[in-house]
């Protein structure tokens, strides 16, 4: 298993698309911030507009383009001049999504939105390492082929009625948001965080080891050697890359891995502790509290009644 999907395995994410709007004249979509560890997306899949994020960024949409918003910042979309005389919204339900429309002489524009779900919160080290706003063009890119299916098999699915339709648009949104950080991790500059560990090639053996063996008790210099570095060296490379030191990402590692196996069920608090590389359960219940604000077993029992538990680090 690579290293992204390692990580992504470590952060696991819920995805919802439920909202297809269809304009034909001009107009505006007001969102507001989402709460913790909730990502609003759009997908531009005809005409375009502009984004304002904050009241300050303004970015031109156009055919193709995602925006996805891991902090949850306010934003707007609209169309060009939408902002002067916007034709409101109308709403119809029935079909796979529901929909907003309004009718006009303009040429169509085609968005799709929706929302990707984290557990955690502010202490979710995969949205951390991400910028408040990414914004993919993947018409101006030959290697995002994939991507770009995606998307116009999301826009047939969601403009269509046939059979089976809600079913297929959720598995074809299940696969966005791992092609959408590939995507993202070989556009831009890795902003100091989980992603930039992995675009660092110097360092892709440590963090690849840490990914994979969470339980391995990692010292200094076995992951520098690893690198081929000095400790010296390694530890200044991996600070830079990172914000952090190899000892902090080894532990959000390992609390990102037990908080999934607290969630699977299937072990005891003993088992999920040596999983995680800790031979006493009580030194992995305090470092779990101390990290997410709550107890492995008050995690694990919230998560078995089905409720969405919410660490209160931050």
């Amino acid at each position: 298993m690579g290293s992204l999907s390692q990580l992504l395995s470590l952060y696991p994410v819920r995805t919802a698309l439920d909202i297809r709007c269809r304009f034909g004249a001009a107009w505006v979509l007001d969102h507001g911030g989402s709460g913790a560890g909730v990502a609003p997306y759009h997908l531009v899949v005809r005409g375009g507009g502009r984004l304002e994020v904050g009241g300050q960024k303004d970015i031109r949409l156009e055919p193709g383009d995602i925006v996805l918003f891991p902090t949850g910042s306010p934003h707007r979309l609209y169309s060009e001049g939408g902002l002067e005389a916007p034709v409101a919204a109308r709403e119809q339900d029935g079909g796979p999504l529901r929909l907003l429309y309004n009718e006009g002489d303009a040429p169509e524009t085609g968005i799709l939105c929706g929302q990707f779900e984290f557990s955690h919160g502010k202490a979710n080290a995969l949205l951390a390492a991400l910028p408040d706003v990414v914004h993919i063009r993947t018409r101006e890119r030959g290697d995002l082929v994939m991507l770009r299916s995606l998307l116009e098999m999301l826009r047939v699915e969601t403009e269509s009625e046939r059979p089976g339709a809600r079913a297929v648009i959720s598995q074809l949104a299940s696969a966005l948001f791992a092609l959408l950080m590939r995507a993202w991790m070989e556009q831009t500059a890795s902003t100091p965080g989980l992603f930039a560990l992995l675009a660092e090639p110097r360092l892709r053996s440590a963090l690849q080891g840490m990914l994979a063996a969470p339980e391995h008790p990692w010292q200094l210099a076995e992951l520098a050697a690893a690198c081929n570095m000095s400790r010296a060296t390694f530890a200044r490379v991996f600070q830079k890359a990172a914000n952090a030191t190899p000892a902090e990402i080894l532990t959000r590692t390992r609390m990102a891995r037990a908080a999934v196996l607290l969630g699977e069920g299937r072990l005891q608090m003993g088992e999920v502790a040596e999983r995680v590389g800790y031979q006493s359960e009580a030194a992995f219940n305090r470092v779990f509290k101390r990290y997410y604000g709550i107890a492995p077993g008050s995690y694990r029992r919230g998560i078995a009644a089905g409720l969405r538990v919410e660490p209160g680090k931050g």
